[in-house]
């Protein structure tokens, strides 16, 4: 009879507990989940393990030369085909920014240009032929 009892006495604990429980369950949530990412670079991969996008900050580099002056520190932003080309590639300088999209043959590209109090548009076809508008 004690042992009855004394079963019957853990049942009901356990059952308060579990209903207890069951009323104060809450949702699932990310404990202090960062509002901002902070990296020097981001890169993107498919299934394959091949980067796919990547935004990263260029250095600026003394040894290449731009339009007589070096390469000056640029953020980058690269969108790769499967094959691993650049289709898009979006750029932006203290001098300015600018965006080239690929085509699905060399040389094809389009480029639009922003830099130094300048606009110009690049449009080269398949066959080389180039076309500008400043």
């Amino acid at each position: 009879m004690k042992t009855q009892k004394l079963l019957t006495v853990f049942t009901v604990i356990n059952l308060a507990l579990l209903v207890s429980q069951v009323v104060q369950a809450r949702p699932a949530v990310a404990a202090d989940t960062p509002r901002v990412l902070r990296a020097h670079a981001l890169e993107i991969i498919d299934d394959r393990g091949n980067v796919r996008a990547s935004l990263s900050v260029v250095p600026e580099d003394p040894k290449v030369q731009w339009k007589g002056k070096p390469y000056p520190e640029t953020v980058l932003l690269r969108l790769f085909t499967a094959e691993g080309r650049p289709h898009v590639k979006l750029g932006a300088s203290k001098a300015g920014g600018g965006l080239v999209i690929g085509g699905a043959s060399d040389p094809s590209y389009v480029q639009v240009l922003a830099e130094d109090g300048e606009s110009i548009v690049k449009v080269v076809n398949k066959a080389g032929v180039e076309r500008v508008i400043k």
